[in-house]
């Protein structure tokens, strides 16, 4: 029996030596832990029970059965993050480059189809050279197979993506299908064909780092939703992030202890606005005064930041918040923002997360590249992501809210349940010089007659109270109690039951 015992605990740490200790040095050399150093950080201590330990690849081509390594370049297997239960796998660049195989796809299927089954989070760890080569198309396949549960995972359970190393190729898809990806700056990058590719097709020159690096996604493309300092950092922020979010879309999110009074009272919000229209503030000062403790998450900070998205609790309670950023383009709404937001309600809704919605919206940006960009499609996504949503929705008026796009901001026209707004807010098709160059265009030669039709249309509509007479507003309420009202307006909602009309799946405008 000893003998076994032995053989097994020898296997094992084959197994966990991974590609042996020179390529563990060069992967730390980088400034990269390995899959199994990851797994830890990432997992509570001592709860990660590894399946498939032992698997190993089936190519008898260019010499690899000479070659089988256990495990086949990727961990997978179960733990818990804070006791909550989340499945992981993590690819293991010192065996083969972390390249995928048939065996190695299939190890991580298993796990993801135990994620769906038993409604827990997936957690992938990306550090890749690509496809088995020897594979051929063996390799492609089992992408293909990953991609697949990529597709029925989404809105079941939520799935993270951790690049944290090369990701190429059509390894990209399946990050790209998740709902959050997290890179690390300087030592992970994702792109669909190389920098020597491209050379050659389109004789750019660009490295790596400008091609996909972190810096890339996360402020041109947004593929990524956040770019940390190294794996340790990008580690700490999933765990914060998995806080947030419920196990599966049949459960709720997690009610976090909270030491922080709703009925807090914050009286620098009066003032807050500046008298002056056009003067901006920093909306990020109202999401941390009604947030629980100051605490906010915020995804895709550095990409579209005229609105600002991420989570917050209120009373415990994990809470999507979506917020107009009049320090940014006057926070206008334009291609990136109005993609940023719709697939970030998106998630919030599939997921049973409410929404709050800060307003401070001047309009969509004008111009040419806007129209010839598609604004209208992507503006559109938007709309259709605040109509579709059953999730309670608490929307908060803070100054002004133009036309077409203070309909999109989570409106009471798209079942918003609770719509507040402050004094200072202002609801109307357009701004008051702009409405009366239009209705008293024959008097645009006489400045003192067009400064007076502009004050008596800033008197008639410069304030919330038109709309409030018509029940769009369901309450104008004082800057300073808006955590206490917000707070009491989701409590309201716990119960919340809506369904939209049966079909197989809606048509948002791509």
């Amino acid at each position: 029996m000893k003998d076994i015992l032995d053989e097994l605990e020898a296997r094992r740490a084959v197994a966990r030596a991974g590609g042996g200790e020179k390529r563990v040095a060069a992967q730390h050399a980088k400034g990269k832990l390995t899959a199994r150093e990851r797994i830890e950080l990432l997992l509570d201590e001592g709860s990660f029970e590894e399946f498939d330990m032992f698997v190993a690849h089936r190519c008898n081509d260019f010499g690899m059965d000479g070659e089988r390594p256990p495990g086949d370049g990727v961990v997978t297997g179960w733990g818990t993050v804070n006791g909550r239960m989340v499945y992981v796998f993590a690819q293991d660049f010192t065996v083969f480059g972390g390249s995928v195989s048939e065996t190695h796809g299939a190890k991580i299927c298993k796990i993801m189809d135990m994620a769906i089954q038993n409604g827990a989070p997936v957690i992938g760890i990306n550090d890749s050279g690509g496809a088995r080569i020897q594979e051929g198309v063996g390799s492609l396949a089992a992408y293909g197979e990953v991609f697949q549960r990529n597709v029925l995972a989404s809105g079941v359970v939520p799935q993270i993506s951790l690049i944290m190393g090369p990701c190429a190729g059509g390894a990209v898809y399946s990050p790209a299908m998740t709902d959050f990806i997290f890179m690390v700056k300087d030592s992970s990058y994702m792109f669909v064909t190389g920098p020597d590719v491209v050379k050659t097709v389109t004789n750019e020159q660009v490295t790596a780092e400008e091609l996909g690096g972190a810096g890339t996604h996360t402020k041109k493309s947004s593929v990524a939703d956040g770019a940390y300092e190294n794996d340790v950092e990008a580690l700490a922020e999933t765990r914060r992030l998995i806080d947030f979010l419920p196990l599966n879309n049949r459960e709720k999110a997690p009610v976090r202890p909270f030491f922080d009074d709703p009925a807090r009272v914050e009286m620098s919000l009066d003032s807050l606005v500046p008298d002056n229209p056009n003067q901006p503030y920093d909306m990020k000062e109202l999401i941390l005064k009604i947030a629980d403790e100051g605490d906010f998450f915020e995804l895709q900070k550095d990409f579209a930041a005229n609105i600002i998205t991420g989570f917050i609790r209120i009373e415990g309670q994990s809470v999507g918040v979506v917020a107009n950023q009049p320090m940014v383009l006057a926070g206008c709404l334009d291609i990136d923002s109005s993609r940023k937001a719709a697939r970030f309600v998106r998630f919030c809704d599939a997921f049973e997360i409410p929404l709050l919605t800060l307003v401070d919206v001047p309009g969509f940006l004008p111009g040419t590249g806007q129209e010839y960009g598609g604004v209208i499609k992507h503006g559109a996504k938007l709309l259709f992501a605040y109509a579709e949503a059953t999730v309670p929705k608490v929307t908060v008026l803070t100054r002004k809210t133009y036309g077409g796009a203070y309909v999109v901001m989570s409106s009471k026209h798209l079942r918003g349940d609770f719509n507040y707004a402050w004094p200072t807010a202002e609801v109307a098709v357009m701004g008051a010089k702009g409405a009366v160059e239009i209705l008293y265009r024959s008097e645009l030669g006489e400045p003192e007659k067009i400064a007076q039709r502009v004050k008596d249309y800033e008197d008639r509509f410069a304030n919330p109270f038109v709309a409030a007479e018509k029940g769009f507003i369901d309450e104008v309420i004082m800057p300073h109690s808006t955590r206490r009202r917000v707070a009491r307006a989701f409590a309201a909602l716990r119960t919340k039951k809506l369904a939209n009309p049966w079909k197989k799946h809606d048509n948002i405008p791509l």
